[in-house]
């Protein structure tokens, strides 16, 4: 019972958990806040060049995660998202 409430930053969590432990609700949602924005700047950019679209950008490494480059969502390609903003 004692276990249950103990800090996250306490030595048993740490040992048990690892990096995980370190991150609650509060950085997760900053890290994807964070990489909505940079998500949001990509779109704008890609969206105003005329060459080579940049890269996208990397999202914010969450502990536990094996690759951070993965996500469940679909991105639109740049040519998608050229043709999207030129139908407007």
């Amino acid at each position: 019972m004692l276990l249950q409430h103990l800090p996250r930053d306490s030595a048993f969590l740490r040992s048990v958990h690892g990096d995980d432990a370190a991150w609650g609700l509060q950085e997760h949602l900053l890290a994807l806040a964070v990489d909505h924005l940079a998500v949001g700047n990509w779109l704008f950019t890609a969206a105003h060049t005329d060459g080579d679209p940049p890269d996208q950008p990397d999202p914010i490494p969450r502990p536990g995660a094996d690759d951070p480059g993965t996500s469940s969502a679909r991105s639109a390609s740049p040519a998608q998202i050229t043709a999207f903003f030129a139908s407007l």
